[in-house]
């Protein structure tokens, strides 16, 4: 079984380029969709009617989506084989972009809007350098300079990255996707892990915490004037 995985952060047209794929792969492939979301999600409905394939939602809760998609992914791939699907598409929720579900196989794209603004390639970084591929989205309603300096930025910042515009409600571009996947090797579960280390952030907020000022937790805590790198623990 094939993997791909879809992040990015949320309104930037990841169903909309999982839909492309599917279209164009449907009649190659027996494909199961998993979409990782946090307290709601309509995608499941979404491919099932539009396309009849087996779709699958699971919901995070309290976990960052990214974290219980760790967890979860294999159970899903459990899931996927047990119904004998050949690619397995997981469409991440992305919400924090400090984290990053991409993994060591399959293909991993990130979504990106060239609406966000030339300062979000900076934000995402941590998303950003472990996908294979970054596909952007909506390049039709920017202007010339800023499509240019925005893929400069990513090709400069990010040098193992292909980078790939396109018009997903049209289905422009996806035709390089699919032939990633298709090029891409079989799944072996017993050497899947991710690419990058999760960020460290075990705290009393996480375990439910309601109060402010970080004399009032325990675990990872920071100050205002302490640098990113500068954790302090408190607690045992």
């Amino acid at each position: 079984m094939k993997l791909l995985l879809v992040g990015g952060p949320p309104s930037t047209g990841k169903t909309t380029v999982v839909q492309r794929i599917i279209e164009k792969r449907k009649e190659k492939y027996k494909i199961a969709y998993l979409k990782m979301d946090v307290v709601t999600a309509h995608e499941e409905a979404l491919i099932c009617d539009t396309y009849g394939i087996e779709a699958k939602t699971v919901y995070a809760g309290d976990l960052c989506p990214d974290h219980a998609e760790v967890m979860i992914l294999t159970d899903a791939l459990k899931w996927a084989e047990g119904i004998c699907a050949d690619l397995l598409i997981v469409e991440s929720a992305g919400l924090c972009l400090r984290c990053s579900p991409y993994l060591n196989q399959g293909v991993g794209v990130v979504v990106l809007s060239m609406l966000a603004g030339l300062h979000s390639v900076d934000k995402m970084k941590q998303l950003i350098c472990f996908a294979d591929v970054a596909v952007l989205t909506m390049n039709d309603l920017v202007c010339q300079a800023e499509r240019e300096v925005y893929i400069r930025k990513l090709k400069t910042g990010f040098e193992h990255l292909k980078v790939l515009e396109t018009n997903a409600l049209q289905g422009i571009a996806v035709e390089y996707l699919c032939s990633m996947v298709d090029e891409s090797k079989e799944l072996d579960i017993n050497t899947l892990e991710l690419k990058g280390n999760p960020p460290l952030g075990t705290c009393s907020i996480c375990m439910g915490s309601k109060k402010v000022g970080w004399k009032n937790h325990y675990g990872v805590v920071r100050q205002i004037d302490s640098n990113v790198s500068d954790y302090m623990y408190r607690g045992d």
